[in-house]
This record gives structure tokens, C-alpha cells and sequence, in this order.
């Protein structure tokens, strides 16, 4: 597995009306994606209360030649160049995805957090930890989904927690789902 985020931010006057439209036009053009877990469409938005504006996917990849065609070899990334520039593709790899009791209906928020790895600890151990955590947050009622991998430059876990309700007092990134692709999830990694 290979998760993948990029944010683009957005001013704080920007009419955040035309990201909800280009979801709500574009979402489903990767309802059936092959080699896509899942794409989770998300989005800050000062009007919810969030410190900014931005529009932040974040993939779960089954396939990495599904995740190269899609960024660079003209299978849809080319839209977003096209419209905001070239963002930054944050990646990282392995890992888990652990389904929750609202793995059924459509998830309404997410929360991204970041988990270091301490130093010159046992990555695996590590990475056991990690995964404690996660097996945790999914059993939470209102869970949807939790998956998290790992990026071996920084040695932190990404943790992605996608729920069917406004999390409450969770530390992380927030964000609105306006849309879930999910076509590979049966295949993510558990």
C-alpha cells in the first residue's frame, strides 16, 4: 500500500464553493479506479472553523503503476497542474488499514495525524505501536476507517481516521469528506 496526500491552499477569501463543485463534478471519475484503495476528497474550510482553506486528497494505492500512471503518465493528476500548479506529493508506504463499525456509510470527516517513531527505537516495534493505535481508533464507535504508513525519510506514521461524525477533541488535521472513491478497499492491506 502506498498512501499519498498533496494540499493545496487556498486564500482565506477563496470561494470555497468551486473545490465542493469540482468534487461534487469530478469525485466519481475514480469511483472505479483499479489500483486505488481509496481516494478520500478532503477539505478545509475557514467557514467550518478550520485556521484555513485547502483542498487535500488523500489515496490509499493498492497498485504503484496505478499511482505512476495517475501522477505522471496523464491518467487525471494533469488536472490539478493545470488548475493550481504543481503540488508537493507526500508519500509514504506499508502499513494498515483497519475498517470500523461505520465502514458502511459514508464518512463526513477525517483527521490526519502525524506519529513519530522514536529515536533509534526498532522501526518494527515501532511500526507495532503504530498499528496498536489504529486497531484502537477503528474500534471507536462512528469509525469508519483508520490506515496508517509509514515515511522512512522523516520516520513518522501517518495516521489517516475517516468518521461518520465531527471528531471531538482529537489532535490532528481536520477535514471535511465531500467525497469517497473507493473501489480497491477491499484489497487494502489489514
Amino acid at each position: 500500500m502506498i498512501a499519498a496526500q498533496y494540499e493545496i491552499g487556498l486564500p482565506a477569501d477563496y470561494d470555497m464553493g468551486v473545490i465542493r463543485r469540482r468534487v461534487a463534478e469530478r469525485g466519481s471519475a475514480l469511483d472505479g479506479r483499479a489500483g486505488l484503495g481509496l481516494k478520500a476528497y478532503l477539505v478545509r474550510d475557514i467557514a467550518d472553523g478550520e485556521p484555513v482553506n485547502a483542498y487535500a486528497p488523500f489515496y490509499l494505492w493498492n497498485d504503484p503503476a496505478a499511482m505512476a500512471a495517475f501522477h505522471w503518465e496523464g491518467q487525471g493528476f494533469g488536472g490539478i497542474v493545470r488548475d493550481f500548479g504543481r503540488p508537493v506529493v507526500r508519500t509514504w508506504v506499508g502499513g494498515r488499514f483497519r475498517p470500523g463499525d461505520g465502514i458502511g456509510d459514508a464518512p463526513s470527516h477525517a483527521v490526519r495525524t502525524s506519529v513519530p517513531f522514536g529515536p533509534d527505537l526498532d522501526p518494527q516495534r515501532e511500526a507495532d505501536r503504530v498499528d496498536d493505535l489504529a486497531r484502537a481508533a477503528a474500534a471507536e464507535p462512528g469509525t469508519h476507517s483508520v490506515a496508517w504508513a509509514v515515511d522512512t525519510v522523516r520516520w513518522e506514521a501517518v495516521v489517516l481516521r475517516l468518521l461518520g461524525r465531527a471528531p471531538e477533541g482529537e489532535d490532528g488535521t481536520t477535514y471535511r469528506v465531500h467525497h469517497l472513491s473507493a473501489p480497491g478497499i477491499g484489497d487494502l492491506p489489514r
